[in-house]
């Protein structure tokens, strides 16, 4: 996956202690991952860079919306979307990423690019299941809602029309006679 430069932060020339950089992550950003489950996106992204002699210490936070269609009614709706996330950045000998919580750069190193922990935390963010508030407050109209209301089975008809065998009234006797 080819980098975004505008999220390759240059350590090389800050001097130790906080640095703080903002970005907004919109639409465009998922697309160069070719995710395409949002319709839209709008998230405000905060990276707080703590520089310390041997190690980066990198806090994001963000909060927005992305634009999804409903499980249910496949109706779009703004899902808000908020979370933080910490890692560490080191120094040795070759670059790995086996550690989600810990990225070892080689020694002489300038920068750190930060996209794919930005990526991996929004789309984490996302519930699985993803319900327009509209269905679950009952304002929202929609033809998918009223077939699935008009498809729902009726449970009170159903038990008054079944009779059960007489055998198995006297069994259930024995399970209350104890």
């Amino acid at each position: 996956m080819e980098e975004m430069k505008e999220f390759t932060i240059p350590f090389i020339g800050l001097k130790l202690g906080e640095h703080t950089f903002n970005f907004k992550i919109e639409k465009k950003f998922f697309e160069h991952y070719e995710y395409e489950e949002f319709n839209d996106a709008s998230i405000n992204f905060k990276v707080l860079l703590d520089k310390k002699t041997t190690l980066l210490e990198f806090y994001l936070d963000f909060d927005g919306h992305v634009n999804v269609n409903c499980d249910i009614t496949n109706e779009p709706f703004n899902q808000g979307v908020a979370g933080n996330y910490h890692f560490v950045v080191k120094f040795g000998d070759e670059y790995n990423d086996e550690n989600e919580d810990l990225i070892i750069l080689p020694h002489g190193s300038h920068e750190v690019n930060i996209q794919q922990s930005i990526y991996e935390s929004i789309v984490l963010s996302i519930p699985q299941k993803r319900i327009h508030p509209g269905v679950e407050d009952g304002t929202l109209k929609s033809e998918i809602l009223e077939k699935l209301e008009e498809l729902k089975p009726n449970l009170d008809k159903e038990s008054e029309n079944d009779s059960t065998d007489p055998r198995w009234d006297q069994l259930k006797k024995l399970l209350t006679d104890k």
